[in-house]
């Protein structure tokens, strides 16, 4: 009950927001980025006019050596690549149009903590002005980018810090701005709303964020569909170069005859002196009396504008079955070093 009564809570205001956005409310567009993976490029992206055209492309380029403390194999050298353009234009009535790509390609030595998939692609076309952005694709994502917890530095990837449940990658979404509030929303091809909304003002010589997230999905074990419905909320510090931020989550999962409750709470801070940075998260969850645990370091040295060295240390480990069904069944320590370009 008391997960529906938040969730109803969430949902409300995600809905609300967007209502005040169709009557009109003050409200600009965002810029939107589709790059959902573990990896994402830190720099200032390019950008070139043709005509009335606009032009932006930022991307990385990343090799890494990972070694698995479970695994007796070899070590295994990986792959990364990927890049997101994005084609603007502005219309007469100061509308802004867009078409937005990301790619990624991975090799298969690059598994274990990062996409199981070795090429990924989102599309999406987006249509804004001064009432927010409307966009249409591969939208899955566009919530979760704006209410989560910062990647971690380097190759430090935090496992499980997220709602198990996901949206169909095609869908529909809206994001606007509303003073130090930033609102967004995605609807699926089935029906399932993902919404959130964040609050972000300075205070004396701090910065602070507050993020809601109420979302329904679907979740799939090798077997078996489960609905899910969760709630989550991040609370985040910014003093100078250091961030330190936390997360919460409730979420259930039910089929025909099942049902499972899952909690979780994570944790973390990251920091910059100099030409050297670092991060340090970890994750604590349960789901029906059954633990889900993980945890990450990352280092990054920066070696030259967009190019750096490279470290994480990962560790996650769960063994959760409810009546049969496994959730997670995970033990996993990974550390890998890369040498990455980002532009």
């Amino acid at each position: 009950m008391a997960l529906q009564s938040l969730h109803r809570s969430l949902l409300g205001l995600g809905v609300a927001s967007v209502v005040l956005a169709a009557a009109g409310e003050s409200a600009t567009a965002q810029d939107v980025s589709l790059n959902y993976e573990s990896l994402s490029s830190l720099e200032e992206p390019l950008a070139t006019e043709v005509g009335d055209v606009t032009l932006v492309l930022t991307g990385l380029l990343d090799t890494s050596l990972s070694d698995g403390a479970e695994d007796d194999s070899t070590s295994d050298t990986g792959l990364i690549g990927n890049a997101q353009l994005a084609i603007l234009t502005q219309l007469s009535n100061s509308w802004r149009v867009s078409l937005t790509y990301f790619g990624q390609y991975a090799t298969e030595g690059t598994a274990g903590f990062r996409s199981n998939e070795r090429t990924t692609g989102n599309g999406a076309v987006s249509v804004g002005g001064a009432w927010g952005t409307i966009l249409g694709g591969d939208v899955s994502g566009v919530v979760r980018e704006q209410t989560r917890r910062h990647r971690g530095v380097g190759n430090g990837v935090l496992a499980f810090d997220d709602v198990m449940g996901q949206l169909d990658e095609f869908g529909g979404a809206y994001l606007g701005r509303f003073g130090p509030w930033v609102v967004s929303a995605v609807v699926d091809g089935d029906g399932n709303l993902d919404a959130g909304a964040m609050f972000q003002r300075p205070a004396g010589n701090r910065d602070y964020r507050i993020t809601f997230r109420a979302t329904d999905g679907v979740y799939r074990t090798a077997s078996e569909r489960f609905d899910t419905r969760a709630a989550a909320a991040v609370v985040e510090m910014i003093y100078g170069s250091t961030t330190l931020d936390a997360g919460v989550g409730l979420e259930r999962l039910a089929s025909t005859g099942r049902k499972a409750d899952r909690r979780f709470v994570s944790a973390g801070v990251r920091t910059k002196a100099g030409v050297v940075g670092f991060s340090i998260g970890a994750h604590f969850g349960r789901i029906e009396g059954q633990d889900e645990q993980s945890a990450a370091l990352g280092l990054q040295y920066d070696l030259a504008r967009g190019l750096s060295a490279n470290l994480g240390l990962n560790r996650r480990q769960a063994d959760v079955t409810v009546d049969g069904a496994t959730f997670l069944q995970v033990e996993e320590t990974e550390a890998v070093v890369s040498i990455r370009y980002s532009f």
